[in-house]
């Protein structure tokens, strides 16, 4: 018999124009850049993410996401990610 604690059911969320399968509920900014980048985001001193997002869960289903917040997901979110510099 296995076990099958925490298994969450996948979601899929479009992210930079390509489909993403995710589990959980949320998620953060860090982990929309890398969904985005396949885990190897651009990095340099002055690189920011702008992260924006539509068709979200609950009363925002649309804004945008800085670094150190997390966003509630649902299936067929849209979620874009552009490399911006610091200014």
């Amino acid at each position: 018999m296995s076990e099958d604690h925490g298994h969450e059911k996948k979601i899929t969320i479009i992210v930079n124009g390509r489909k993403k399968e995710v589990a959980g509920k949320e998620l953060s900014y860090t982990d929309i850049v890398n969904l985005a980048y396949d885990d190897s985001p651009p990095t340099g001193p002055n690189i920011v993410f702008a992260v924006t997002y539509k068709r979200g869960e609950g009363n925002k289903p649309e804004g945008t996401l800085v670094e150190g917040e997390t966003v509630k997901i649902k299936e067929g979110m849209i979620i874009d990610v552009t490399p911006t510099n610091k200014s």
